[in-house]
Protein backbone atom coordinates (compact mmCIF):
# COMPACT_ATOMS: atom_id res chain seq x y z
CA UNK A 1 0.00 0.00 0.00
CA UNK A 2 2.67 2.48 0.77
CA UNK A 3 4.99 1.29 -2.58
CA UNK A 4 1.54 2.92 -4.22
CA UNK A 5 1.23 5.65 -2.42
CA UNK A 6 5.03 6.71 -3.20
CA UNK A 7 4.16 5.67 -7.00
CA UNK A 8 1.48 7.81 -7.38
CA UNK A 9 3.11 10.87 -5.52
CA UNK A 10 6.19 10.51 -7.89
CA UNK A 11 3.89 10.32 -11.14
CA UNK A 12 2.46 13.71 -9.73
CA UNK A 13 5.72 14.79 -8.70
CA UNK A 14 7.03 14.07 -12.31
CA UNK A 15 4.05 15.34 -14.23
CA UNK A 16 3.80 18.46 -12.31
CA UNK A 17 7.28 19.30 -12.42
CA UNK A 18 7.44 18.76 -15.97
CA UNK A 19 4.32 20.88 -16.55
CA UNK A 20 6.26 23.99 -14.89
CA UNK A 21 9.03 22.95 -16.62
CA UNK A 22 7.19 23.67 -20.51
CA UNK A 23 5.66 26.47 -19.41
CA UNK A 24 8.59 28.43 -17.71
CA UNK A 25 10.52 27.25 -20.92
CA UNK A 26 7.91 29.13 -23.26
CA UNK A 27 7.72 32.19 -20.84
CA UNK A 28 11.49 32.40 -21.53
CA UNK A 29 11.37 31.22 -25.18
CA UNK A 30 8.50 33.97 -26.15
CA UNK A 31 10.52 36.74 -25.54
CA UNK A 32 13.52 35.80 -26.77
CA UNK A 33 11.71 34.95 -30.25
CA UNK A 34 10.13 38.32 -30.07
CA UNK A 35 12.93 40.08 -30.04
CA UNK A 36 14.16 38.69 -33.26
CA UNK A 37 10.94 40.22 -35.23
CA UNK A 38 11.82 43.91 -36.24
CA UNK A 39 10.39 46.77 -33.93
CA UNK A 40 7.31 49.26 -34.89
CA UNK A 41 9.78 51.82 -35.71
CA UNK A 42 11.45 49.60 -37.92
CA UNK A 43 8.86 48.49 -39.60
CA UNK A 44 7.61 52.02 -40.16
CA UNK A 45 10.80 53.26 -41.30
CA UNK A 46 9.89 51.55 -44.79
CA UNK A 47 6.22 52.44 -44.62
CA UNK A 48 4.94 54.57 -47.31
CA UNK A 49 4.41 58.41 -45.94
CA UNK A 50 1.59 60.76 -46.30
CA UNK A 51 2.60 64.30 -47.00
CA UNK A 52 0.21 67.46 -46.71
CA UNK A 53 1.66 69.58 -48.77
CA UNK A 54 -1.49 72.29 -48.87
CA UNK A 55 0.35 75.10 -46.46
CA UNK A 56 3.49 74.75 -48.28
CA UNK A 57 4.45 78.21 -49.69
CA UNK A 58 6.38 79.10 -52.66
CA UNK A 59 10.04 78.78 -52.54
CA UNK A 60 9.47 77.12 -49.03
CA UNK A 61 11.08 73.52 -48.34
CA UNK A 62 10.01 70.76 -45.46
CA UNK A 63 11.94 67.87 -44.75
CA UNK A 64 10.57 64.31 -44.18
CA UNK A 65 12.03 60.94 -42.81
CA UNK A 66 11.36 57.90 -44.88
CA UNK A 67 13.38 54.63 -44.73
CA UNK A 68 15.68 56.92 -41.88
CA UNK A 69 16.48 59.38 -44.97
CA UNK A 70 15.91 62.47 -45.17
CA UNK A 71 13.32 63.72 -47.91
CA UNK A 72 12.96 67.02 -49.47
CA UNK A 73 10.07 68.71 -50.61
CA UNK A 74 9.98 71.87 -52.32
CA UNK A 75 7.39 73.88 -53.90
CA UNK A 76 9.14 76.06 -56.71
CA UNK A 77 8.04 79.24 -57.93
CA UNK A 78 7.53 80.40 -61.64
CA UNK A 79 10.95 81.87 -61.69
CA UNK A 80 12.40 78.91 -60.44
CA UNK A 81 10.80 76.82 -63.28
CA UNK A 82 11.66 79.15 -65.61
CA UNK A 83 15.67 78.99 -64.95
CA UNK A 84 16.13 75.43 -64.85
CA UNK A 85 16.68 75.44 -68.59
CA UNK A 86 19.22 78.39 -68.41
CA UNK A 87 21.78 76.11 -65.79
CA UNK A 88 22.16 73.02 -69.04
CA UNK A 89 25.59 74.60 -69.34
CA UNK A 90 27.09 73.95 -66.20
CA UNK A 91 25.45 70.52 -65.47
CA UNK A 92 27.02 67.34 -64.68
CA UNK A 93 24.03 65.09 -66.30
CA UNK A 94 21.64 68.36 -67.11
CA UNK A 95 19.04 65.47 -69.13
CA UNK A 96 18.99 63.43 -66.40
CA UNK A 97 21.00 60.14 -68.49
CA UNK A 98 22.37 58.27 -64.90
CA UNK A 99 19.18 56.54 -63.47
CA UNK A 100 18.20 58.51 -60.27
CA UNK A 101 14.72 59.27 -60.84
CA UNK A 102 11.61 56.69 -61.49
CA UNK A 103 10.44 57.22 -65.45
CA UNK A 104 7.50 59.43 -64.29
CA UNK A 105 10.08 61.96 -63.31
CA UNK A 106 12.57 61.86 -66.09
CA UNK A 107 12.01 65.34 -67.33
CA UNK A 108 13.67 68.83 -67.30
CA UNK A 109 11.97 69.17 -63.78
CA UNK A 110 12.35 66.03 -62.36
CA UNK A 111 8.90 65.50 -60.66
CA UNK A 112 5.63 64.52 -61.65
CA UNK A 113 4.36 68.64 -61.14
CA UNK A 114 7.06 71.12 -62.39
CA UNK A 115 5.71 72.93 -58.72
CA UNK A 116 6.68 70.29 -56.52
CA UNK A 117 10.26 68.84 -56.39
CA UNK A 118 10.72 65.84 -54.14
CA UNK A 119 14.20 65.00 -53.57
CA UNK A 120 16.10 62.46 -51.25
CA UNK A 121 18.33 64.80 -48.92
CA UNK A 122 21.85 62.36 -49.11
CA UNK A 123 24.31 64.24 -51.45
CA UNK A 124 25.30 61.32 -53.71
CA UNK A 125 29.46 62.23 -53.06
CA UNK A 126 29.87 60.61 -49.67
CA UNK A 127 26.55 60.99 -48.05
CA UNK A 128 26.51 64.14 -46.48
CA UNK A 129 23.06 66.16 -46.35
CA UNK A 130 23.29 69.59 -48.20
CA UNK A 131 21.55 73.02 -47.32
CA UNK A 132 18.77 74.64 -49.48
CA UNK A 133 19.99 78.03 -50.62
CA UNK A 134 16.89 79.27 -52.79
CA UNK A 135 18.18 82.52 -53.21
CA UNK A 136 19.76 83.40 -56.34
CA UNK A 137 22.98 85.49 -56.11
CA UNK A 138 25.87 85.89 -58.05
CA UNK A 139 28.35 82.99 -57.58
CA UNK A 140 32.02 83.97 -59.27
CA UNK A 141 31.63 83.08 -63.26
CA UNK A 142 28.55 81.48 -62.87
CA UNK A 143 24.99 82.68 -62.10
CA UNK A 144 23.77 81.08 -59.04
CA UNK A 145 19.45 80.51 -59.33
CA UNK A 146 19.28 78.82 -55.96
CA UNK A 147 19.67 75.15 -55.04
CA UNK A 148 21.87 72.74 -52.75
CA UNK A 149 25.54 73.30 -50.99
CA UNK A 150 27.13 70.52 -49.45
CA UNK A 151 28.66 72.07 -46.09
CA UNK A 152 30.81 68.86 -46.06
CA UNK A 153 32.78 69.21 -49.76
CA UNK A 154 31.16 71.80 -51.77
CA UNK A 155 29.28 69.57 -53.80
CA UNK A 156 26.34 71.78 -55.33
CA UNK A 157 22.88 71.34 -56.88
CA UNK A 158 20.46 73.02 -58.44
CA UNK A 159 16.52 73.26 -57.52
CA UNK A 160 15.82 70.02 -59.64
CA UNK A 161 18.68 68.22 -57.67
CA UNK A 162 20.83 68.22 -61.09
CA UNK A 163 24.89 68.56 -60.02
CA UNK A 164 26.61 71.50 -60.95
CA UNK A 165 29.94 70.76 -62.96
CA UNK A 166 33.63 70.97 -60.99
CA UNK A 167 32.13 69.48 -57.52
CA UNK A 168 32.46 66.27 -56.21
CA UNK A 169 29.47 65.23 -56.30
CA UNK A 170 29.30 62.45 -59.35
CA UNK A 171 25.31 62.37 -59.58
CA UNK A 172 22.23 64.26 -59.58
CA UNK A 173 20.57 63.94 -56.26
CA UNK A 174 17.90 60.83 -56.02
CA UNK A 175 14.13 61.33 -56.61
CA UNK A 176 12.43 58.36 -54.42
CA UNK A 177 9.23 56.77 -55.55
CA UNK A 178 6.12 58.93 -55.01
CA UNK A 179 2.80 60.08 -56.19
CA UNK A 180 -0.30 62.22 -55.55
CA UNK A 181 -2.70 61.16 -53.45
CA UNK A 182 -4.55 64.35 -54.23
CA UNK A 183 -3.71 67.61 -54.69
CA UNK A 184 -2.91 68.50 -51.41
CA UNK A 185 -0.84 65.11 -50.27
CA UNK A 186 2.12 63.52 -51.73
CA UNK A 187 2.73 59.49 -50.44
CA UNK A 188 6.55 59.12 -50.43
CA UNK A 189 7.49 55.59 -51.05
CA UNK A 190 4.84 54.45 -53.66
CA UNK A 191 5.67 55.35 -57.04
CA UNK A 192 3.18 56.74 -59.12
CA UNK A 193 2.03 54.30 -60.88
CA UNK A 194 2.22 51.67 -58.16
CA UNK A 195 -1.12 51.91 -57.52
CA UNK A 196 -2.69 52.80 -60.61
CA UNK A 197 -2.27 56.53 -60.12
CA UNK A 198 -2.69 58.68 -62.65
Amino acid sequence: MEEKINKSRRRFLVGSTTALGVVGGVGVAVPFLCSWQPSDAARASGAPVQVDVSKLEEGQQMTIAWQGKPVWIVRRTAQTINDLPKLNEQLVDPLSSVDQQPAYADNLYRSIKPEYLVLVGICTHLGCSPTYQPTSASDGDAQWYGGYVCPCHGSRFDLAGRVYKHYPAPTNLVVPPYHFKNNRVIVIGIGQNAEGDA
